[in-house]
This record gives C-alpha cells, structure tokens and sequence, in this order.
C-alpha cells in the first residue's frame, strides 16, 4: 500500500522502494554480518527468497534482528545512508516460499528468468532449495 498523494513516504515504502538492500543480520555473539538482497513488499511486510539453508536463515534463527541500508549490487553502503531496523522470519512451506517469490518477480523482471531456469539442469545452485525471509519493520516511538 503507497502513501496517499503528497503524504511523506512510510519507511515500508521506502525500503521497498531500494534496488538494493544491504541486509544486517546478526551472529550469536553480536557481530554483524551485511550482504545485498532483492528485497519486495508484500503487504505490511519486506520480503526476499534465498537459498536454505545458509548463513542468513541459521543466524536469523538465533537472532530475528535486521538492519537494512540501500546499497549498490555489491553491498556499497553510501555514506549516511539511512538505517532501517525490523525482524525477520524464515518461511519454508512451499506456498510461503512461491508467495515471496511472486513478490519478488512482481518488482524485479529478471527474477523471473531466474525462475525458469530454476525448471531446467542448469546447475546445484540453481536448484539449491529455497527459503524467503519475511521482515517486519521496528515502529520508532
């Protein structure tokens, strides 16, 4: 759901709004860990698929604290860029996982291309099972 005309951007429209995110997500002792992510809104929610399991879902599992910052495809941050803080959730049932990658595909057309070769032997990693992350933005009080 967009803002009304003329009323400021919400944080959830936003992030969605970023080509790139670099995702924070955190170890058992604290340390953070960034990696850039396709991210979509869907609903009140954020929304990426990746593969599972992997560093991502184990320290989401420990820990559903996210920071996310827009950023070029390599994870370049810019200087004060803007930090958005929520929690994140690993959904693995296959119409939550095909729900996110639908979200997905809405926003990011080659994420579709990827998807048919996803059908197709074209590597492990390409056929490498998937999860999506859910996330949910902090209100600030």
């Amino acid at each position: 759901m967009a803002s009304e005309p003329g009323a400021p951007a919400s944080d959830l429209d936003v992030v969605a709004a970023m080509q790139y995110v670099s995702l924070t997500t955190f170890r058992k002792t604290g340390a953070p860990v960034s990696t850039p992510v396709w991210i979509a809104r869907d609903g009140d929610e954020l929304a990426f698929v990746t593969v599972d399991p992997t560093g991502k879902t184990k320290r989401l599992a420990n820990d559903p604290r996210v920071e996310m910052r827009p950023c070029d495809m390599r994870g370049n941050v810019p200087d004060g860029a803007p930090v958005h803080r929520g929690t994140a959730r690993v959904v693995r049932g296959d119409g939550e996982v095909a729900a996110v990658r639908r979200a997905i595909e809405r926003k990011y057309p080659m994420a579709r291309v990827a998807g048919v070769f996803n059908t197709v032997t074209f590597g492990a990693f390409l056929r490498a099972k998937r999860a999506g992350v859910r996330i949910r933005l902090a209100v600030d009080d």
